[in-house]
Order: C-alpha cells, then sequence, then structure tokens
C-alpha cells in the first residue's frame, strides 16, 4: 500500500523538540513518522529547509455568521486563518445575529459554516442571563463550553452577566463538564470610568485607555476565580492584558484552588498603548493595549510558560464602524486571525513552545479529538513555514473581509508556504486552494 501523501524532510516541530523526518498521510491523518518514509506515496511534498507546525488551534475567533457576515464571514475569516497555518477555530458565540443562545441558534449558525468554511471549527455558545436553561441543549448540540462576558459585550442581544447569574450559570456547566471561557473585566470600575471622561468631554484614546485599567481586569479576574472555586467550574480567562491577571489565574491552578487557565492574544505581545495612541482605531480592543512595561512582563511570563493559550480574539468591523471623533464609539475588536502564528515567530520564541501555545494546549483544553498536534493517529492539520525570511505585512496579503489589520507595515517573521487540512492542501503560497471542506468537531467525550 502506499500512503495517500508524503511530506519529506521537514523540520518537523513538536512540544518536545525539533527533527527532520518524514510524514506519511493516509485517510486525513498521520499514519507514519519516519527519518525515511516506510512506502511510497501517491504524492510527495519536498519540505527540506521549511518547518512543519502542526495547524493552528485558534480557540478566540469572532467570525460573525450567521446575520453578520458584512463584518466578516466564516468564508472569509477561515481563509484568512488557512493563510496563517490554521487547521480548527472554535467561534464565539456573539456578533452572530442571533447570538449561539440555544439550540435554534446553534443549527443556525451551524448551517451558515457549513459548505463555506475551508478549516475545521468548533463552537462555543453563549451564556447570559437570559439563557441558563438553554445551556443544557447547547451541550448536547457539541459546544466546546460557554463564553460569558463580565461586562458590557457592545452586543445589545448578549447581556453581560451579573454575579448571580453568572455563579448559576457556572453550576449548570460544571454539572454539564464544560469549561466557561470568561472576558473578565469590572463593568462596576469601567462603566464608571467611562461616564466620568464623557461627561467632561474626554473622548480621544488616551481617554478610553485611562477608563479601562489594569484594576478593573484583575478584579473581575479575582471575582471569576472564587466562582469557580465555590462552584468546582472549569473556567477559561480569554484575552488576559497584563501579567497580575496571569499571576492571578496561575496561583489559582498551580495550588489546585480552580480548574482555571487563561489566554492571552499576539497584539497584547506585540503592541503597547503607545502604539494604540500612533495606530488608533484598528489598535482598539478591550481590555486594551497596555504600556511598554507591562508588553514586556506579559511576554516574560509567556516565555516561562504560564500562559496556557494564544488566540487571536479576531474581531473585525465594517470601516465606517472603525471611524468617529469618539473613540469610545468606534468598534473595539482587533483583526488578526492570519498573523498569530508569524506573531509569535517574532518574538523569538522557541519552535516547540509555540506548537504548545497554538495547538497542542487549545486543543487539549477544549478536548478536540486528533488536533492540535503531529503524531500518528492525529488529523493531517499542518502548516509549512519559511522561518528565513521576515516581510512586512501587506494590507493586499490579507485575506479577512476588510484586511484592517494593526500589523499592516510591520516585519513579522516567517512566511507560511502551505496549509494542509486533514492531509489536503488549503492554501499555498498566497492562494486559498479548492472548496471549503471544513468540518464541525464536537468535544471529546
Amino acid at each position: 500500500m502506499a500512503f495517500d501523501l508524503s511530506i519529506r524532510n521537514a523540520a518537523v516541530v513538536t512540544p518536545s523538540g525539533i527533527e527532520v523526518l518524514s510524514i506519511g498521510i493516509s485517510e486525513g491523518r498521520i499514519a507514519e513518522l519516519a527519518p525515511e518514509p516506510s512506502q511510497s506515496a501517491k504524492e510527495t511534498i519536498e519540505a527540506a529547509g521549511l518547518h512543519l507546525f502542526p495547524g493552528v488551534v485558534d480557540a478566540h475567533v469572532h467570525f460573525n455568521d450567521p446575520g453578520r457576515a458584512a463584518w466578516e464571514g466564516a468564508a472569509t475569516g477561515s481563509a484568512a486563518f488557512a493563510a496563517g497555518g490554521g487547521g480548527c477555530f472554535i467561534d464565539m458565540p456573539l456578533n452572530a445575529s442571533p447570538p449561539t443562545l440555544d439550540r435554534a441558534s446553534f443549527e443556525a449558525k451551524l448551517t451558515a459554516f457549513a459548505g463555506t468554511s475551508y478549516t475545521d471549527f468548533a463552537l462555543w455558545g453563549g451564556l447570559t442571563p437570559d439563557n441558563l436553561d438553554r445551556l443544557g441543549e447547547l451541550a448536547e448540540c457539541g459546544v466546546v463550553g460557554f463564553k460569558a462576558f463580565m461586562s458590557a459585550s457592545g452586543i445589545d442581544d448578549f447581556r453581560a452577566c451579573d454575579d448571580l447569574s453568572l455563579h448559576r450559570g457556572m453550576e449548570v456547566a460544571a454539572s454539564l463538564g464544560l469549561p466557561v471561557a470568561l472576558h473578565a473585566e469590572s463593568e462596576a470600575i469601567t462603566a464608571a470610568l467611562s461616564a466620568l471622561a464623557r461627561k467632561a468631554g474626554r473622548t480621544s484614546i488616551r481617554d478610553y485607555l485611562d477608563s479601562r485599567p489594569i484594576l478593573a481586569e484583575a478584579e473581575a479576574i479575582g471575582r471569576a476565580l472564587l466562582y469557580a472555586e465555590e462552584t468546582r467550574c472549569a473556567v477559561h480567562i480569554v484575552h488576559v492584558s497584563s501579567a497580575r491577571g496571569i499571576n492571578l489565574v496561575r496561583r489559582a491552578a498551580d495550588s489546585g484552588i480552580a480548574d482555571a487557565t487563561c489566554e492571552t492574544c499576539p497584539h497584547y505581545l506585540l503592541l503597547s498603548e503607545e502604539e494604540a495612541l500612533r495606530i488608533g482605531a484598528p489598535a482598539k480592543c478591550a481590555p486594551p493595549l497596555r504600556p511598554t512595561r507591562e508588553r514586556d512582563r506579559l511576554v516574560a511570563a509567556l516565555a516561562a510558560g504560564r500562559i496556557d493559550t494564544v488566540g487571536s480574539d479576531h474581531s473585525p468591523a465594517p470601516p465606517e464602524m472603525k471611524q468617529s471623533d469618539d473613540f469610545f464609539a468606534v468598534w473595539g475588536g482587533i483583526s488578526g486571525v492570519q498573523t498569530t502564528l508569524r506573531s509569535l515567530l517574532s518574538l523569538e520564541l522557541p519552535p516547540p513552545l509555540i506548537a504548545r501555545l497554538l495547538a497542542e494546549r487549545p486543543a487539549q483544553r477544549f478536548r478536540l479529538p486528533r488536533k492540535g498536534g503531529i503524531e500518528v493517529g492525529a488529523d493531517a492539520d499542518l502548516a509549512l513555514v519559511d522561518l528565513s525570511v521576515s516581510p512586512r505585512l501587506l494590507r493586499e496579503e490579507l485575506l479577512d473581509r476588510h484586511r484592517m489589520s494593526p500589523f499592516v507595515g510591520r516585519p513579522l517573521r516567517g512566511a507560511v508556504r502551505r496549509t494542509l487540512l486533514r492531509g489536503r492542501t488549503i492554501y499555498r503560497d498566497g492562494v486559498v486552494v479548492g472548496k471549503p471542506a471544513g468540518r464541525f468537531v464536537r468535544p471529546a467525550d
């Protein structure tokens, strides 16, 4: 018998190290890892000089289908993800219309993604004060967990949780054996500071940054960890922007107080509030970008293995929503799904650590079967990357709908030469290849 595909002489990156190997792929899965292939193949890719990474598993994207595809859409979002070496993303429940809060809205999203996504995908369900009685049906549908906001989401039909509804929702999630992902910022602090600034007519970028201090993030994370300890619910704190927030999660997790993990994003690692002042609307996010000294602390925590995952938090909007003299009114969301891998490579982190952060750990945390690794039996979701180049990011090479990235013009290390999904090439040298064939992935039992 012959392999369907053989990739020869690649520098294979796994969490345990880098080794030049050949990979045999059959029926969409990795069948062999060896210095030399044991049998012939129907197709061979010669990959000498390239690094082979596991396909990125991005647990935090907003592709906004159904209902707000004009903001992004599964087709354009997944194309950009494929161009960045992506294999499987997990789409958030809000920004779609309707948001994913019950069985009917879940099925509407699944229908919208089927036949349009170039990569595999999983789905988050929502946790709001309005759907505590629907979490069970979302679990039956196959969500990986539930996303909740501790401050206003910016979307009217996805309400933030008050303390009681969050606690009760976490009790339900714990009984279902699913984690809760939390946007952890104190609504009391951020809303009050925003109101004071706007009342005084202070609506600049600087005023927005000052309205969302690290204190607001740390207070909410501490409260979330208290609820996690009380309910025994697994929690995943998303887009942590400060070393203080990371330390809170690590202490709770390492001491066994809570089943807690945390994520940060490339924009918090590469950009700073000083650059936000220069870039403007494309760099607005919540929590906001932090001072350079805080960014450096976050990078140090990442390099030391204190952060569990990195996700893009890709959250685009039409250009007109990014334009206002009142910076508080500008849509807050950064587009970065295509540049996550290159962003981490630009930090000069060891490639095995990058493989853990971008593939192995998110796949493990959210129980995505056969995803996240380069090992026999795993899905052959793979990215061939040339690490010898560091080209500037050009707007023309972006494949998301609006191409409004704060990284445009910035040198980023590496170039994704080819992306494979279950052994089939879906992106090659700037072009998405073939028809969308992404599949829905349910969490393993």
